[in-house]
């Protein structure tokens, strides 16, 4: 259980569009919209539900922020599954306490992860579509975004960092 974050934004996604989001700035996983209708709730597509309240999603010009952090009117980067990206505003952020899970994965050389909330409806895009959190399993493949170096008040640097 812990605190978790939804992004509403001012923008309709489709499916496969969401946000990047991690636990350390050196992969960002890209977490879908609910674009798609599902069992559970309609669809929203201007809501990613983003990660616990410790993540980090990408913002413009190459910067960083904490989930927790976000407010309305804060611009974001929305990503689609071939990688094209464009700028939206936050129109308002949820935080509430949720059932969460631990994502890993690895490149074949790191690991790497983030922490989700357990629930159907997150997705992460990937080759094959979008999977739900909830019925990813081993040897699945999923979008991220990968970088080296560290982050200094949500700024690229040059530096020998690692978040584990």
């Amino acid at each position: 259980m812990g605190d978790r974050v939804c992004v509403d934004t001012v923008s309709m996604m489709r499916p496969g569009e969401g946000m990047l989001i991690g636990s350390s700035a050196s992969c960002l996983f890209l977490i879908q919209s609910e674009s798609e209708d599902n069992g559970y709730v309609a669809a929203r597509p201007f809501r990613v539900n983003a990660g616990a309240v410790h993540a980090y999603a990408m913002a413009p010009d190459g910067k960083t922020r904490y989930l927790s952090e976000l407010r309305s009117g804060e611009p974001v980067v929305l990503v689609d599954s071939e990688g094209h990206t464009r700028t939206s505003s936050v129109g308002r952020c949820k935080i509430e306490r949720r059932p969460l899970v631990i994502l890993e994965a690895t490149d074949g050389k790191d690991k790497y992860s983030t922490i989700l909330q357990n629930a159907e409806t997150v997705k992460l895009s990937g080759p094959d579509g979008s999977t739900s959190v909830s019925k990813l399993k081993k040897g699945d493949k999923v979008y991220a975004k990968l970088e080296s170096g560290g982050r200094h008040f949500g700024m690229k640097i040059d530096e020998t960092i690692r978040e584990i």
